[in-house]
């Protein structure tokens, strides 16, 4: 499993795809930062009457869903990287191939889901300083926590669709497109949909999961635990089609 693990690791970072999924987490964190800047400067020059109108300028709101497209398409990338399975040379073992992928993702979709949420988080409370709500992302750990929480493991979970979606389709373009529509494309149409299918179909979907998990929506379709079961709930159906393929399919 170590061997299968690590092989996996030196094949993702010898080729230069996953460096510009990197460069590109940076750049969207460092435009979140920018937005967060100029909302503070916005509501700075506003007269105080009108403050109460503002929105949080928590820049992981924004940071979040390009977020989860890139880590996704990080998944899609260890999934179709080896589109002939030629690894299955040295790991013949397609199960302990698979389990090896699906470690690789999960970690790294962790690990930089949790350092894109902590700074762009971080970087809105010290631009924020002390101003009072609602300019503020909270007033202490205890307020960004769930949000934050809640978004990592969306992340996790958008980085095991594009591992599963990958492994089904064995392209990485498609893959691409398929979480673009599941992320952005499907939640744009549902609120256009009558009621109350609209609410029902808008609860189920990733972006407003995200939400429902942090338990910070008033009066929301879901309770967090349903919410957590619907999130995880894409990684089995994307994971187990993507499985289902791997062991099937010739090498």
């Amino acid at each position: 499993m170590t061997n299968a693990l690590t092989a996996e690791w030196v094949k993702l970072r010898t080729v230069r795809a996953p460096y510009g999924i990197l460069l590109a987490i940076g750049l969207v964190l460092v435009f979140g930062a920018a937005i967060s800047f100029l909302m503070v400067q916005d509501y700075d020059t506003t007269p105080a009457a009108e403050r109460a109108g503002f929105a949080s300028a928590d820049s992981s709101v924004v940071v979040t869903p390009v977020v989860q497209f890139l880590v996704a398409a990080l998944g899609a990338l260890v999934a179709t990287s080896d589109p002939r399975l030629t690894a299955l040379t040295a790991v013949p073992d397609r199960t302990r191939l698979l389990l090896a992928k699906t470690v690789l993702v999960a970690v790294a979709s962790v690990v930089l889901g949790a350092a894109a949420l902590a700074f762009s988080t971080g970087s809105s409370l010290l631009i924020a300083g002390d101003r009072p709500p609602p300019i503020t992302p909270g007033e202490s750990l205890g307020d960004v926590l769930p949000y934050a929480s809640a978004a990592v493991l969306s992340i996790l979970v958008t980085g095991l669709a594009g591992l599963g979606l990958g492994l089904a389709v064995r392209s990485t373009a498609v893959t691409v497109v398929v979480v673009g529509v599941l992320l952005w494309g499907i939640p744009a149409v549902t609120p256009m949909l009558p009621e109350p299918w609209n609410v029902d179909a808008s609860s189920v979907m990733v972006p407003y999961l995200v939400w429902e998990v942090a338990g910070i929506v008033d009066d929301p379709p879901l309770s967090p635990v349903a919410a957590v079961a619907c999130l995880l709930l894409y990684a089995l159906v994307t994971l187990g089609a993507g499985t289902v393929t791997l062991l099937r399919q010739d090498a």
